[in-house]
């Protein structure tokens, strides 16, 4: 296995940018995030782009190399790639710019015209086969990730270990539900689900036309899936929140645009809602325990109000009764126990 420590990581960067043309750049770091991505802008006689550093073996950038190339074929902004070394991990990336979603809107920009335009991207993604040799959202992996719940947050929430018990009847509540949007049909076909579809991975590009002015990062992680996936992760955003009113709005809009039957699609919607937030509950509190990153707990409190939204549909009843006995209203509005000591 490859030796990845610093220098030798910055001493493969250099070479990479060298052989692209860039070797003379200026390099500033833009971003990082959950993962063990981090990228870097590059400014050169005027031009500028994006490196993403990912690497091996905990990140591979080969999906990410063929989502891109998918979804710039269709006419949509992904970032282009200007050069590659799938071996170390690199990609030089045409640099989409600052207007983030969420950057606008915190500055003051009004929020509707930019969810309108997401969910016009959808709608016409939505449209589309998915790609071909996308791995499947099936009803295993959807229930296998609820294991972060079990993992990680209960035993962080108890101090000690979840019960077997207390795991399987987690797995056979979700046995039940899973189906509803996980096994594919004439009457529900997969889409291209890009499963972190939300403000802070959202470019406006007003310059472009049509779906093209959603700029789109950080889909790497692409599946085939429910076209529900991804509204669900705009409109239940984990790191800022959506109106109610706005989202209710922007889940009509979809309803109508596509054209599908409202109850089922809510039913999913409530269903896919609940397994995404506690997900993300779990990989929080992971990123906390694991990996010594304390601030995502800040963001558990907005996560349970998502999950007791979503609670709420009738078709989570039996969900919401084992939840509600497990970890109590406003049991899940308290700081972990350690969390203090961690930050």
């Amino acid at each position: 296995m490859a030796d990845y420590a610093a220098p030798i990581r910055d001493s493969l960067a250099r070479d990479f940018l060298a052989r692209a043309g860039w070797g003379g750049a200026a390099r500033s770091r833009l971003a990082g995030d959950a993962s063990f991505r981090k990228y870097d802008r590059l400014r050169r006689d005027g031009s500028h782009a994006v490196l993403m550093d990912a690497p091996p073996p905990q990140e591979d950038v080969r999906p990410f190399v063929r989502i891109a190339r998918a979804l710039a074929a269709g006419g949509y902004s992904a970032p282009r790639i200007l050069a590659e070394d799938t071996e170390h991990g690199f990609l030089l990336l045409e640099d989409l710019g600052d207007d983030l979603y969420a950057r606008l809107i915190a500055n003051g920009a009004d929020e509707r015209p930019l969810y309108e335009a997401a969910i016009d991207f959808l709608l016409d993604l939505h449209r589309r086969p998915a790609p071909a040799g996308l791995a499947t959202y099936d009803e295993a992996r959807l229930i296998d990730e609820l294991g972060l719940f079990t993992d990680w947050y209960l035993p962080a929430l108890t101090g000690r270990d979840t019960l077997e018990n207390i795991t399987q009847a987690f797995r056979f509540l979700w046995a039940i539900l899973a189906p509803e949007v996980a096994t594919e049909s004439p009457q529900r076909p997969r889409v291209l689900v890009l499963r972190d579809f939300h403000a802070e991975n959202l470019i406006w590009l007003p310059g472009r036309e049509g779906p093209a002015r959603l700029g789109l990062l950080d889909f790497q992680d692409a599946v085939a899936g429910h076209r529900a996936y991804d509204l669900v992760s705009l409109l239940e955003d984990a790191r800022r929140d959506v109106s109610p009113d706005l989202a209710e709005a922007m889940l009509q809009r979809y309803i109508v645009g596509s054209g599908l039957d409202e109850a089922g699609f809510r039913r999913a919607y409530a269903i896919l809602g609940a397994q995404r937030n506690l997900r993300i509950i779990g990989i929080f509190t992971r990123l906390w325990k694991r990996d010594g990153k304390p601030h995502y707990q800040a963001f558990l409190p907005r996560m349970w109000r998502l999950v007791e939204r979503d609670l709420a549909h009738p078709a989570l009843a039996d969900l919401r009764g084992w939840l509600d006995a497990l970890v109590p209203h406003e049991q899940r509005f308290r700081p972990l126990p350690g969390l203090a000591d961690a930050s």
